[in-house]
């Protein structure tokens, strides 16, 4: 690329920075909680504010129900075996991505760059927004089933309308403005019911022990033992991983150990994961329940026997849980279409889009193939949590103190990672073909296998990996030019908002002004030209020498 006889001579524009939030950055965070940016120290939240955003997952129906269908097959000893390994492994797993998560401030998106550059990137925004829809749906269609089982008279179609029109505006602000204070709200609602189902259940229909030692009238052939069975069946909602990456961001470094330890850690998971299934199969094996037991008919009996406040319990549970679906939904599709379309829109816009999908899908007979969808969508998740914990664990080894500073922005990833594509594109396609062709053992293996694979290939890959596989090596960094990259601000000059140096890099299209991580993804002459700047620097042509530090403002 040709340079002008200033950049010969080393000079840049000069930064413009300040040392204190753009006030329009932070109007426009109350909704967009940074979502298509690093997330500043400044807009971090507490233990208690991040706990109480994050405990929103804990109420979710399906893990009351899906626990007691794990016993139907293997028995209640295996499946709580099964249930506890799970609960230790989403500890382990998940404490190391959210202390990852807060001491970079990155989303799923964002760090995915540094695993598949960037074109890998787009798509584990687009699965992991889709995979979430999907639970919204799920999740919102029981509150609609329970209305209707309440109120007979209420078409289906209008019970879904009425869900999704309260449901989705309550995700229209952010985790620390909005999320955490309601479902800090909801949470003694949600634990009286829970509770209170237990006793309603005890006092109508008595106490027996018979749910604890259950065993099927005949032993399925599944070619595992039975707590590897229910182990596995865990596995396949491992998107919990990146669900607690897109919230544990928000936390504060300094917090990063409580919060890897007791809110993303085995705590959460004991209570989530097993308190949770005990719950359910008490309700299971003693409330009276018509046909094939199942989320909705779990719900449903639990309505017939508590009437209004079994539907009250229902709706404060399936809110807490899916405004923090609507809103992980509503980031990763917006994250997706402004990577590969360049479409960058609010939030609130997604958050829209969201809504209509999901009523849509809820008109239809969706739960009758959601699962299988989801089923193979499980298995490239797997991957990708593979990968990440073992990119983490690796560079925690390799390089020490900065093990937190992969290359995310940009002007500064390729576009596609061949170490992690291949990891994550080879992995993925086993576990597929082992659910769609392996039939029931296959299935049972696909997460397992996928794992393993993914991450064997990846450790292996890494060995034999070249830095230009993860970085563009430019000059001209303007994290090398302040202070404290995580304190100074400094201004874009696309679209003249200022956000810190960290995230920011300068644009070689534009005589090498600054210019912030969104519009750096959303500019293709950007893009064009870093490269072609990376491919000079390579050659020797271009002498990075010292650039001009900052104009304060």
């Amino acid at each position: 690329m040709p340079l002008s006889p200033e950049l010969s001579a080393n000079k840049v524009p000069a930064l413009v920075v300040s040392s204190h939030d753009d006030p329009k950055v932070l109007e426009h965070a109350a909704a967009e909680d940074y979502s298509l940016h690093i997330v500043p120290l400044s807009w971090r939240s507490g233990r208690l504010s991040v706990s109480m955003a994050w405990l929103g997952l804990m109420s979710a129906m399906f893990w009351v129900v899906v626990g007691s269908t794990v016993t139907l097959a293997v028995g209640t000893v295996d499946t709580l075996i099964g249930i506890a390994l799970s609960a230790v492994s989403y500890g382990a797993i998940n404490s190391v991505a959210a202390r990852y998560a807060a001491k970079t401030g990155t989303s799923v998106s964002l760090f995915s760059r540094a695993l598949f550059g960037r074109a890998g990137s787009a798509f584990a925004a687009a699965l992991f927004g889709v995979t979430i829809t999907y639970y919204v749906v799920a999740e919102g269609a029981i509150v609609a089933s329970a209305l209707h089982a309440y109120i007979p008279a209420l078409p289906i179609a209008l019970c879904c309308l009425i869900v999704v029109v309260y449901q989705a505006p309550l995700a229209m602000r952010g985790v620390t403005t909005w999320l955490d204070k309601i479902n800090g709200v909801l949470l003694p609602l949600y634990l009286v019911g829970l509770v209170g189902s237990v006793v309603w259940t005890i006092v109508r229909y008595g106490y027996s022990n018979d749910w604890l030692t259950y065993e099927p009238d005949g032993v399925a052939d599944l070619g595992v033992p039975g707590w590897w069975f229910a182990y596995t069946v865990y596995m396949g909602v491992w998107v919990v991983t990146m669900m607690a990456w897109d919230f544990a961001r928000f936390g504060r470094p300094e917090d990063a150990t409580f919060n890897g330890r007791v809110t993303f850690g085995t705590p959460f998971y004991v209570m989530t994961l097993l308190v949770n299934a005990v719950v359910g199969m008490i309700l299971a094996h003693t409330i009276a329940i018509e046909g094939a037991l199942s989320e909705e008919s779990a719900i449903l009996g639990i309505v017939a026997m508590m009437g209004f406040w079994g539907l009250l319990w229902v709706v404060v549970s399936q809110t807490r849980v899916n405004t923090g679906n609507f809103y992980l939904a509503s980031t990763n599709l917006q994250n997706f279409f402004a990577r590969a379309f360049k479409l960058t829109l609010p939030r609130v816009f997604w958050l829209a889009v969201v809504a209509v999908i999901v009523y849509v899908m809820m008109l239809t007979n969706v739960l009758t193939w959601i699962l299988q969808a989801l089923s193979y969508q499980g298995v490239i998740i797997v991957s990708w949590v593979a990968i990440a914990l073992t990119h983490i664990l690796v560079s925690s080894r390799t390089k020490g103190p900065d093990a937190a500073a992969a290359e995310f922005r940009p002007g500064r990833v390729p576009s596609v990672n061949p170490a992690g594509v291949f990891a994550w594109g080879a992995s993925s396609l086993t576990g597929i073909a082992m659910v769609a062709f392996g039939g029931t053992p296959g299935a049972v293996w696909a997460p397992p296998a996928s794992c393993v694979l993914a991450a064997a290939l990846y450790g292996i890959a890494l060995r034999f990996s070249k830095p230009s596989w993860f970085t563009l090596a430019r000059p001209f960094d303007p994290r090398d030019e302040v202070a404290d990259a995580w304190e100074a601000r400094v201004q874009c000059h696309r679209c003249g908002d200022s956000y810190i140096a960290y995230e920011m890099d300068r644009d070689p299209s534009a005589d090498h002004q600054a210019i912030c991580l969104a519009c750096a993804s959303n500019t293709p002459s950007f893009l064009r030209a870093a490269e072609a700047e990376a491919a000079a620097y390579r050659s020797g042509t271009i002498d990075p020498g010292v650039p001009t530090r900052v104009s304060p403002i």
